[in-house]
């Protein structure tokens, strides 16, 4: 057999292997046995071309290669599939009658239900962990199997998974690749580490009043057992809107198609932009009961949650409520560049409320309670500067201050102002479709692609600089802005149960121009695998001031 060219990127290195060697072979082979591989955890896959594949993936041509494990975002993508699959497993063997319905991402896992097992859900929950406990030490593989779709929706069909079935016999390719472990079968939304061996840190239990949370580690101490996340107002947020997507009968991407394809789309954006309305009513009237006391409303999230947008809405309805509304964005105190904070790659870190001016905004904030007017900075992003142009806020007995910002939950950023004068909102993306029962849909993903529609038409980025930054957006929501949402008055979810449909039509475009000779190539390629399953929708029926406006534009509100 003749050899071929192997470029390994983790360390620069070129080798001649044997053609068809797999990517286990080739790790074990050169690297692993001499301990020359630069990762601290077991490698979980590889980046072949800048295409993500599994260990089991052969090399027949010339490549480039490059390992990561589990501190890898797409090596870390890989494990929470693979331990919702050997989830899936251990309650297959358990509970053979038994449904899994992985619900939602939360703070270091995923809640799910399970039907039709025991009662007590106590004894469920023990008997389940066993199992995994059992398949864990078993160490079996997984196999990526590819197969005649026909054939997979015939296998789907005797395994009581009515949502992946129902997603299986609309796609439209002959071949498609499936997911096996000892036996149990599935179609996962990511490529699956080598095997049940590998997923060493989990943990599994009851949560709250009806589910279960399956954890997951903590990808830089696998040595430590997985944290209970205490988030029970986000938690809440999760149900609410799950009643609501029950209610409508709309769980899955399966159910959003359907609709598009029966032309009930219009009506759906009708409900989704209804529904919005009625929470930012529901939150002015909160405000309005403490009216004796608030003076400040100050809107956090994540990005591309939408903050602006419902800052402006929310000011509305407090306007209806009869305040004297006035406006704030924390974008303007931030500091000239040469008193921004750096990273440890030298460039700025905007993501960091170091980046702003806390010292001149408790100021203006004292000053404005106190009656005075204040002149209020405006940003330039080009120039990396401050500057005053006359525009000036002055409070009366009636006014409230409305602030939004990435930071403006964090209690370092106002500790000058008395709580009681505060009221905390917290807008997130909850995503509450699913793909199906097993795959849910994470509320990042909802929002990188709103951010990269948002960039490409108001900054001039295209999806290659916003993939590029991404990484560093959500390190700066783990330390700046996660760690404080629970201490929110209320939350506010900004998830529209129709815009995934209308994304797509402007991501997808701007996704498949990222070459393949980048490293960003791999998250084009999965985010398109994703959106492709998806109906598009057409945005023209959405209203100007809807929360998709501040990323497609035709709003009606100045931002």
């Amino acid at each position: 057999m003749s050899n071929i060219e192997i470029v390994i990127e983790n360390t620069h290195e070129r080798r001649s292997v044997r053609q068809g060697i797999s990517l286990a072979e080739l790790a074990e082979e050169y690297y692993t046995e001499l301990g020359r591989m630069p990762l601290k955890n077991p490698i979980l896959g590889a980046l072949v071309n800048n295409e993500v594949e599994h260990m089991q993936y052969r090399l027949y041509n010339p490549k480039t290669v490059y390992f990561f494990d589990i501190n890898h975002p797409h090596g870390w993508r890989m494990y929470q599939t693979s331990l919702t699959f050997m989830l899936y497993k251990a309650v297959r063997d358990t509970y053979p009658m038994a449904t899994l319905a992985v619900k939602h991402s939360m703070q270091g896992g995923f809640y799910c239900t399970i039907d039709n097992a025991d009662k007590d859900r106590f004894v469920t929950a023990k008997n389940v962990r066993e199992r995994m406990i059992e398949l864990q030490h078993l160490d079996l593989p997984f196999e990526h199997r590819s197969m005649l779709l026909t054939d997979a929706i015939e296998q789907i069909k005797d395994t009581n998974n009515p949502k992946t079935l129902e997603l299986l016999q609309t796609l439209s390719q002959l071949y498609i690749t499936m997911h096996v472990l000892d036996g149990a079968m599935h179609k996962l939304a990511s490529k699956l580490v080598p095997s049940t061996g590998c997923l060493r840190s989990w943990d599994f239990h009851m949560y709250a009043d009806e589910g279960f949370l399956l954890q997951m580690p903590d990808p830089h101490h696998l040595d430590r057992p997985p944290l209970l996340p205490d988030t029970p107002k986000l938690f809440n947020i999760f149900k609410l809107h799950h009643l609501w997507v029950d209610r409508l009968h709309l769980s899955t991407i399966t159910d959003l198609n359907r609709i598009v394809r029966d032309k009930g789309q219009t009506h759906l954006i009708h409900i989704s932009e209804a529904l919005h309305e009625k929470c930012y009513s529901e939150i002015a009237n909160m405000i309005y009961r403490k009216r004796d006391a608030v003076r400040l409303v100050l809107v956090a999230g994540p990005s591309s949650s939408g903050k602006t947008t419902s800052c402006r809405r929310l000011s509305v309805q407090l306007t209806v409520m009869g305040f004297d509304v006035h406006q704030l964005s924390l974008d303007d105190y931030f500091m000239s560049r040469e008193r921004t904070p750096r990273l440890p790659n030298g460039e700025y870190d905007f993501e960091s409320i170091d980046a702003l001016d806390i010292p001149l905004l408790n100021e203006h904030l004292q000053r404005l309670f106190r009656g005075e007017r204040v002149e209020i900075p405006t940003f330039d992003f080009i120039k990396g500067e401050p500057f005053y142009d006359g525009k000036s806020i002055q409070l009366g007995p009636n006014s409230i201050l409305v602030v939004e910002g990435i930071h403006a939950l964090n209690p370092r950023l106002t500790s000058q102002i008395a709580d009681d004068l505060k009221f905390k909102v917290y807008v997130s993306t909850l995503t509450q479709i699913a793909i199906d029962d097993l795959n849910s849909i994470r509320s990042s993903e909802n929002r990188m692609l709103r951010r990269i529609v948002r960039d490409n038409n108001f900054r001039g980025w295209d999806a290659y600089n916003t993939l590029h930054r991404w990484h560093e957006v959500r390190r700066g929501e783990e330390i700046n802005i996660f760690p404080f949402q629970e201490q929110a008055d209320v939350m506010f979810n900004s998830a529209l149960l129709y815009e995934l449909g209308v994304l797509k039509l402007y991501a997808a475009p701007q996704l498949k121009k990222i070459p393949q000779n980048c490293p960003e190539y791999a998250e084009a390629q999965r985010l398109l695998n994703f959106i492709d399953i998806i109906e598009p929708i057409e945005p023209t029926y959405i209203p100007p001031t809807s929360i998709m406006r501040e990323f497609l534009g035709g709003s009606s509100f100045l931002y």
